[in-house]
């Protein structure tokens, strides 16, 4: 087996596990339909991945590459500007850099933010854990970068509402945010990333919760 031929069938199975996560979710969907649907075999897999949860973490890695990038960039800016950035800063640069999986990657963007929200709602949480280990090294400067921002919440009320933030990033990246609304579900418009900047930035700035 040449090193094209190993390239090739890597990213044949990163592409099939990459759709069928986002279509199924990561429980629902075998080695087998991802293989059937790579044109490869369960043997390629252990290959390449070791394992099935070796591939979920190589999609994770894959999906989120370049807005880890991006958002390191954009942390280390900040922090050359002023060394304690403020709330409205860091949270721009977070959701910014996530919503743009899909307002500029077409289609396949459209597939990572459905695979990003299936791994919202997985019900075995080992999965999710799987996931924060993934996005870990980037996303917890960010949360380390709020707490130094908000000196007068405890630790806990900061990352309480730094999860609030990922969650309702995740539901925007997928679209269901549109899908909650009373009747008909609302079409997403290009200005509901700001609006969710503007949410997520007054929510952090909110007075500590009593008690």
């Amino acid at each position: 087996m040449n090193d094209t031929h190993r390239a090739s069938t890597r990213d044949r199975l990163l592409d099939a596990a990459e759709r069928l996560f986002a279509e199924h979710g990561y429980a629902a969907t075998s080695l087998r339909t991802v293989t059937v649907a790579a044109g490869a075999n369960v043997a390629a897999v252990n290959y390449h991945f070791g394992s099935k949860e070796g591939l979920f973490r190589a999609v994770v890695e894959r999906a989120m590459a370049a807005v880890n990038t991006e958002r390191l960039r954009l942390l280390a800016e900040l922090r050359a500007a002023r060394s304690v950035p403020s709330v409205e800063e860091l949270v721009r640069a977070f959701v910014v850099t996530g919503a743009r999986i899909v307002e500029h990657s077409g289609e396949r963007g459209m597939t990572i933010a459905r695979f990003l929200g299936q791994v919202m709602s997985e019900p075995d949480p080992a999965i999710r854990r799987l996931f924060g280990a993934q996005v870990g090294p980037a996303e917890g400067q960010y949360l380390d970068a709020l707490q130094s921002a908000l000196p007068h919440l405890s630790p806990k009320e900061v990352a309480f509402r730094y999860r609030a933030m990922v969650g309702l990033l995740g539901l925007h990246q997928s679209g269901s945010l549109g899908d909650l609304h009373p009747g008909r579900p609302v079409t997403p418009t290009e200005g509901d990333t700001e609006r969710l900047v503007t949410l997520l930035t007054a929510a952090f700035l909110a007075p500590r919760t009593p008690g």
